[in-house]
């Protein structure tokens, strides 16, 4: 016969799966208002327009107007502002990991007189917000002949706060990596180039995945820029055409935009998907870690 378990071991055991039920209820009860919002935006895209502003919303249609989703793409050149975002956040994204991943392994790695005294001075470009130099871009722009062009949405983020943050995320991720591994491939004749690409890189994955997600979330949702740089429809980019979704007395047609909106979320939940193990690697060993 097999001996009971004591009590004494019992109780342990209760109070950790008392324990356990009480911080995923907690948990689950917290994700509400995050999962809410976005139910109810995928369930309302699926309603007639008189039925989405009704009170109680209604969370469960009884007869899903799919048409709507047709319609988003039918009656606007939706797909088409799909497409510009989406080639606009990839050239974006792969060129900002890029560029800062170059320049966070400079100033890990290589010392020179005042670099971090430029580091700083370079992060103090994420202290100015876009607002504050939006007019002297455009003007810049302007005078360039880029205006409705996609170039400023382009060559300004990489270049900008963007490439800022991902260089200071690929520094913090080089620092930790132990020099023995690069004086290891200094032995075997690699210069600096060559251990940046054949040990440093490979090595930085975790940390290229969060400079990857911010950059691509970022450039995904810009508004401002495209407003004030883009003037024909057929070079909007999603959130500044999720804005033109109106009859023609002017009045929002929410299911339509709502239906739009939906398919926004694709893209950035699928990246987010491939990438999110890499992309907590990324945040703990980068220390932004909340």
């Amino acid at each position: 016969m097999k001996p009971s378990s004591s009590p004494s071991l019992a109780r342990p055991r209760r109070r950790l799966s008392a324990r356990r039920a009480t911080l995923y209820g907690s948990l689950i009860v917290l994700t509400i208002p995050f999962l809410f919002p976005t139910w109810w935006m995928i369930t309302a895209s699926l309603l007639p327009a008189n039925e989405v502003l009704s009170y109680p919303p209604k969370l469960f249609p009884t007869t899903p107007q799919w048409s709507n989703y047709r319609q988003a793409f039918a009656d606007y050149p939706l797909a088409q502002q799909y497409f510009n975002s989406l080639y606009i956040a990839t050239i974006v994204t792969v060129s900002t990991m890029l560029v800062a991943s170059l320049s966070g392994y400079a100033f890990a790695r290589i010392r020179f007189r005042g670099d971090n005294t430029l580091f700083v001075m370079i992060l103090t470009g994420l202290l100015i917000p876009s607002e504050v130099t939006i007019i002297p871009l455009f003007k810049l722009v302007d005078q360039l002949g880029l205006t409705n062009t996609h170039w400023p949405l382009i060559v300004i983020p990489i270049i900008g706060a963007p490439s800022v943050l991902g260089t200071f995320v690929m520094r913090q991720f080089f620092i930790a990596i132990p020099d023995e591994l690069e004086e290891a491939g200094r032995l075997d004749g690699l210069g600096r180039f060559g251990l940046f690409r054949r040990i440093a890189l490979p090595l930085a994955r975790p940390a290229l995945a969060a400079v990857a997600i911010f950059t691509f979330l970022l450039s995904w949702n810009y508004f401002l820029e495209p407003l004030v740089y883009l003037s024909a429809k057929d070079k909007y980019t999603l959130p500044l055409a999720l804005t033109q979704y109106t009859d023609a007395y002017g009045g929002h047609l929410w299911n339509i935009q709502l239906a739009a909106s939906a398919t926004t979320v694709l893209p950035v939940l699928i990246v987010f998907i491939i990438a999110q193990r890499q992309f907590v690697e990324g945040l703990a060993q980068t220390g932004l870690k909340g």
